[in-house]
């Protein structure tokens, strides 16, 4: 099937509450093109000097979409990567927040909508907060969003999380659902410059049961673009 053909079925079979993000990473620009042809209203990308390519290739289009910082960020690409991106979705640290708000300013935005990530499963090789290192994690969590409402440029919006790679997506729901209740609990907080809208995980191999457990955003590539050579 064409890439728009797969992003029509995917919005058909999901609720319409469930933003789509479209997994760009290693795709062409023609095949991003088609993808916002198609609908795709949000795209995710990995790489910030990939992501800004990107951009300027797609011309006027880009605008038409809201563009999220998906994978690790470094702090010495947080300038450029705030050229492109609406949403930062991965940050892992006070650090990395107070890093970001430092340049929003300079970049022209007045405020910037960011994500915690958590490595749920806490996973050597994988970016995001490790639970385990962080004990007891739901009071390190409510500290953590606490100063990072305290930021003047940024908006806490929401939790982004993988989950771990198993055979079987059934597999991850505890992970998701473990996610969903440290959402909600931030989200009961009512901290100031808080706004707890997004629960961002589910990829192609999982996005269905993470809806289950409670997802409104979901990070698809591989279900829309079909596989890349190293995954043949």
């Amino acid at each position: 099937m064409s890439i728009s053909a797969n992003y029509a079925r995917i919005r058909h079979e999901i609720p319409d509450y469930v933003t789509i993000v479209v997994s760009c990473k290693t795709r062409t620009v023609e095949e991003i093109e088609e993808a916002i042809d198609a609908g795709a209203t949000d795209i995710g990308e990995n790489y910030v000097q990939e992501a800004g390519q990107t951009y300027s290739a797609l011309k006027k289009k880009a605008a038409k979409v809201g563009w999220h910082m998906i994978g690790h960020l470094q702090t010495n690409k947080i300038n450029k990567a705030l050229r492109v991106f609406d949403v930062i979705q991965t940050v892992d640290s006070l650090e990395k927040a107070a890093a970001i708000d430092k340049r929003v300013e300079k970049a022209g935005k007045k405020i910037v909508p960011v994500y915690i990530e958590i490595n749920i499963g806490s996973e050597f090789s994988k970016a995001g907060i490790k639970p385990a290192e962080h004990e007891p994690f739901d009071e390190y969590m409510e500290k953590l969003a606490g100063d990072i409402s305290a930021l003047g440029h940024l908006r806490l919006e929401g939790l982004m999380t993988m989950g771990p790679r198993f055979g079987s997506s059934e597999d991850v729901r505890p992970y998701f659902r473990k996610t969903r209740r440290m959402f909600e609990t931030i989200k009961g907080l009512g901290l100031p410059n808080v706004d707890m809208k997004y629960l961002s995980m589910g990829m192609t191999n999982s996005y269905r049961v993470a809806i289950e457990e409670g997802s409104n955003m979901i990070r698809i590539g591989t279900a829309l673009f079909g596989k890349t050579k190293c995954e043949i």
